[in-house]
């Protein structure tokens, strides 16, 4: 096998981590908004940081996989739209996700609190995991992790 295409696989399976550690978080926090359990919304949470780590590796090994990739593609360099704009939403993609993050860490933060003191139904923390604006926020991050994807696999001029 050559570099390129040792380079490519890794790329493509630093991608499947990116997306699928995204997708994996986003179940567990929806998990965690039918459930009324402090004890229980702590512990989707406590998963939905699973998803979130193989996230951020994922988002690491995809962009200096990628950066390194870009020396083997023939035809394509630094300077070509797709790239720069992959690498403008992958910086971008963060953001949102980070923002959102904090809110869903306090929110289990309270429900582990909440569960050590007896595990009673809370509406703050029902507010908490119910949020919109984490929730948009996460939505609008991994919409464009999937726009990232669409751009690795379509290549447009």
């Amino acid at each position: 096998m050559t570099t390129y295409q040792w380079l490519l696989g890794l790329h493509v399976i630093a991608a499947f981590l990116f997306v699928s550690g995204g997708v994996t978080a986003g179940i567990f926090h929806t998990a965690a908004l039918g459930r009324d359990r402090p004890s229980e919304v702590a512990a989707l949470l406590r998963l939905s940081r699973a998803g979130v780590a193989v996230n951020g590796v994922g988002a690491i090994a995809v962009l200096v996989l990628g950066i390194w990739l870009v020396d083997y593609l023939p035809g394509y360099g630094f300077g070509d739209a797709w790239i720069i704009a992959a690498l403008a939403l992958w910086v971008a993609s963060g953001v949102p996700a980070a923002i959102g993050g904090r809110s869903l860490r306090k929110a289990r933060e309270l429900a582990e609190r909440l569960a050590a003191e007896g595990d009673v139904p809370s509406p703050e923390l029902r507010g908490m995991v119910a949020d919109r604006t984490a929730l948009v926020l996460n939505y609008l991050s991994f919409a464009m992790v999937l726009a990232i994807l669409g751009l690795m696999i379509l290549k447009p001029a």
